[in-house]
């Protein structure tokens, strides 16, 4: 029993191996379950195979993904590609049959402005002449498009040599440069079409004007050369009678006066004033003959009225005071013959713009004549009633133009009051194709007038005395509301609301704060 027992005690079990402990160990955490384990392989497939078929698989995926996403950016760049195309015939769409077409108003054509309206093509159906093409059309449209609605990024300004003065750089307009390519561009289209017959005679001529007038513009003394050699080519190719040519001979006077050939744009105003006329210039006159008869066209009424502008402002600038005198009285004992009517609620929009269109060029006028009667040591209380009638005239188209007022007469508004800032036109103005940019400009060559002539009434009525310093502060103040800026600021001189030149509003702002230094220091 004993032996039995000491057998059994020595009997032990034998140690695990290591890697059957661990396995135990592993077993017993995972709650006896055994860790997943990588199939056997079927049919004899080895496990190369299987990662083959994943890199193949991965590879097709990313094949799908690439072709899906170049489908879906063809698409899109095709839509964008349709879009801008249908935005930009759609915009030259809006231009042939929206922004030049004619003005068919009878008003409009009884007071003559679908004449004097620009034109892009030789008929009266507005638009551009289709046998021009499609690169033609849409050349004319662009020139159309840069001048009034800009060039895109391109709105700054570029800088030109010019080959007439040497090192010298003239700031251009953007605008007017790609207006000018675009235009050149249609002329060059319209002399390949010529020869076929199938142009409207007078396209050529229309767009030379447009180019020419672009060219005007640009200011540069190259430009204003190409301008008047645009405007010759017109002159020769129309006919001896015409309203358009009462305006090219008008165009070429001044332009020579800009050129400094005073004696060919002398010869050119004097044509103009004898065709409006239907006068003839006498042998041996010094000056043209201004008649006391008004024109019966319109039209002609506005190209005599601006042909006598500058007449008179060549004679004042050239020291010449009797042929300025002269001049100057007999056109305003003209223009003052047009009728007004005593209000201006009684006109009809076109015959509103008329008026005032004369009316402010008699107010120039009046500013020449003063300039003279105190160049010629006349009295002062002339030079500033002269004044005094052209300020109120200016005011009178201002609020004419804006429908602020009630009744006018030839000297002026009654009862008139500086406008605020922003003035704007009429609808019936700028509804108009015809009347909308020749009231624009009316609008802002009238507000540069009053402020012109209150300006000068504040200098000639500066004195030694308090009450003429104050009588002149007055004025300077005026004027400057009549620029659009508050006599207010103390900011000093920022600009004016109409883009005057820089040295006349400095000048400007510089007798403003003498006078009110000067009132302060009295007072």
């Amino acid at each position: 029993m004993l032996r039995t027992r000491t057998v059994c005690r020595s009997v032990r079990p034998l140690p695990l191996p290591t890697s059957t402990r661990l396995r135990r160990g592993l077993l017993s955490q995972n709650n006896g379950k055994e860790s997943p384990s990588w199939p056997p392989p079927q049919d004899g497939i080895p496990p190369s195979m299987f990662i083959q078929d994943q890199l193949s698989r991965s590879v097709l995926f990313a094949f799908g993904f690439f072709k899906r996403f170049a489908k879906l950016s063809i698409l899109g760049i095709v839509s964008l590609g349709l879009t801008g195309i249908a935005a930009f015939e759609g915009a030259h769409m809006w231009v042939e049959n929206v922004e030049l077409s004619s003005d068919n108003d009878p008003e409009t054509k009884r007071w003559e402005w679908d004449r004097d309206a620009e034109k892009w093509n030789g008929s009266d159906a507005g638009g551009t002449d289709p046998a021009l093409g499609f690169k033609g059309r849409h050349a004319v449209r662009a020139a159309w498009m840069t001048q009034n609605w800009g060039s895109g990024s391109h709105t700054g300004i570029l800088k030109q040599t010019d080959s007439l003065s040497p090192g010298r750089l003239n700031v251009i307009d953007a605008r007017l440069w790609y207006a000018k390519e675009f235009l050149t561009l249609a002329l060059e289209i319209a002399e390949d079409v010529v020869p076929t017959g199938k142009l409207h005679p007078q396209t050529a001529a229309e767009l030379t004007t447009r180019h020419a007038d672009v060219l005007e513009r640009m200011g540069a003394r190259d430009a204003i050369f190409d301008a008047r050699s645009d405007y010759e080519n017109v002159w020769f190719g129309l006919s001896m009678e015409g309203i358009k040519n009462f305006r090219v001979a008008l165009k070429l006077g001044d332009l020579n006066f800009r050129l400094g050939e005073n004696e060919e744009a002398l010869e050119w105003w004097a044509r103009t004033i004898n065709m409006t006329q239907g006068t003839q210039q006498s042998k041996g006159s010094a000056l043209p003959i201004v008649s006391q008869t008004l024109p019966s066209s319109p039209s002609a009424q506005r190209t005599l009225a601006s042909t006598l502008v500058s007449l008179s402002a060549y004679y004042s600038t050239s020291h010449r005071l009797k042929e300025a005198r002269k001049i100057q009285e007999a056109a305003l004992s003209l223009l003052r013959s047009t009728p007004i009517p005593s209000s201006a609620l009684s006109m009809t929009p076109p015959h509103l713009l008329h008026s005032l269109y004369v009316l402010h060029r008699s107010s120039l006028i009046s500013v020449h004549l003063a300039e003279v009667l105190h160049a010629s040591r006349s009295s002062r209380e002339s030079s500033l009633s002269y004044l005094s009638e052209a300020a109120k005239s200016a005011e009178s188209v201002v609020l004419g133009l804006s429908g602020k007022v009630g009744r006018i007469s030839g000297q002026g508004v009654v009862n008139s009051e500086i406008p605020p800032h922003g003035v704007s036109l009429l609808p019936a103005f700028t509804k108009s194709n015809a009347m909308r940019k020749p009231a624009k400009a009316l609008l802002r060559d009238a507000r540069r007038t009053a402020t012109e002539a209150w300006n000068l009434m504040g200098i000639l009525s500066e004195g030694d005395s308090d009450s003429d310093m104050r009588k002149a502060l007055d004025c300077y103040e005026r004027a400057l509301a009549w620029a659009g800026v508050s006599a207010a600021t103390s900011e000093g001189p920022q600009g004016s609301e109409e883009s005057m030149p820089e040295a006349e509003w400095r000048k400007l702002w510089g007798s403003y704060v003498r006078a009110r230094d000067s009132v302060n220091k009295q007072g």
